[in-house]
């Protein structure tokens, strides 16, 4: 059958597929393929392999045409995609979960360390040839010990970052529209808390939630406003998430202390009044970019094409098709 993959993957992955199908298009160059080739490229696919790069709507689905059996997205999130569309339609849509757990936990917690500690501008300032001397009260940060971590959606990857905060002596509450189970919170000690009380009075507020209307600007100036002056913002989710204009209009104000984003509003765009503050911490999206990481994520949309496309369940639907 044939099958299309629109961005660079690893080569095991394209290897899984060709060994079974015809891949009759692969973008395998560094840059992302434009819209216009990509709708040109995915006519007559029987399964699409996408990156959160393509927007898999009525238009992409319709230039696909009525074979498309797969749209396999490589990447937790799917915000991309249009569910309902694909499920019109009886294409099955498929993500990536799980195998990118620890590394954007990791990521997590390295943007708060980063933040916190002012990490981030002491670089800058040894890169920048600046002269320095240590001192007493030369770049001082917020220590972790003893402090509150709110983490807005306990999934997975608010776990992992829950048990790294616990091992660095953090208290941990959360807010989620589901309870952990009893043994999970008494591993954390972790605590259910409505949205209001997480802003309230945590001193670092981490969001991992996924992107939807509900949460869309979730993190927004009222909610800004909740937090402590001292408190410190992490966005490893999506970049929505967070209205960037609040934020930078908080951050002036000296409303909340910092924060580190490695996921932004009109990625790959940044908000120009965050660029230039020594109280934010930002990265491009690295969440999931380790080599071991982004090749258990290739290999797993590869497995679900060819679990479609051999009439099987695939490992991880997004859609009911």
């Amino acid at each position: 059958m044939k099958v299309v993959i629109t961005n660079k993957i690893p080569q095991s992955a394209v290897d899984a597929l060709r060994a079974e199908h015809d891949v009759v298009f692969y973008h395998d160059a560094d840059d992302c393929i434009t819209r216009e080739a990509c709708l040109e490229a995915v006519r007559g696919a029987d399964a699409v392999v996408t990156l959160l790069t393509e927007k898999v709507d009525d238009e992409f689905l319709d230039a696909c045409g009525g074979q498309l059996k797969v749209v396999a997205n490589v990447a937790v999130g799917y915000n991309n995609i249009d569910v309902p569309a694909c499920e019109r339609r009886g294409v099955i849509a498929t993500n990536t979960p799980k195998v990118l757990t620890e590394t954007t936990a990791d990521t997590a917690f390295g943007l708060m360390l980063m933040v916190t500690r002012r990490f981030g501008e002491g670089e800058r300032v040894i890169r920048s040839r600046t002269p320095w001397q240590w001192g007493m009260f030369y770049l001082l940060g917020m220590g972790l010990q003893d402090k509150t971590l709110g983490i807005v959606g306990m999934g997975q990857i608010g776990i992992a970052m829950a048990r790294r905060a616990k091992a660095f002596g953090m208290d941990v509450v959360y807010s989620d529209a589901y309870e952990l189970a009893a043994d999970v919170a008494g591993e954390l000690g972790a605590r259910k808390v409505e949205l209001d009380e997480l802003f309230e009075t945590s001193d670092v507020v981490s969001l991992h939630c996924p992107l939807m209307d509900s949460t869309h600007h979730l993190v927004d100036a009222d909610a800004l406003k909740r937090m402590k002056k001292t408190a410190y913002l992490i966005n490893s989710a999506r970049g929505p998430i967070v209205d960037e204009a609040a934020l930078v209009a908080a951050l002036e104000a000296g409303e909340i202390a910092g924060a580190g984003l490695d996921v932004f509003e009109a990625e790959p765009t940044v908000h120009e009044g965050l660029i230039d503050r020594d109280d934010v911490v930002l990265l491009p999206h690295l969440g999931s970019a380790t080599v071991e990481t982004r090749t258990a994520m290739a290999e797993l949309a590869a497995q679900n094409v060819l679990d479609v496309l051999a009439g099987k369940p695939p490992v991880t639907p997004v859609t009911k098709a």
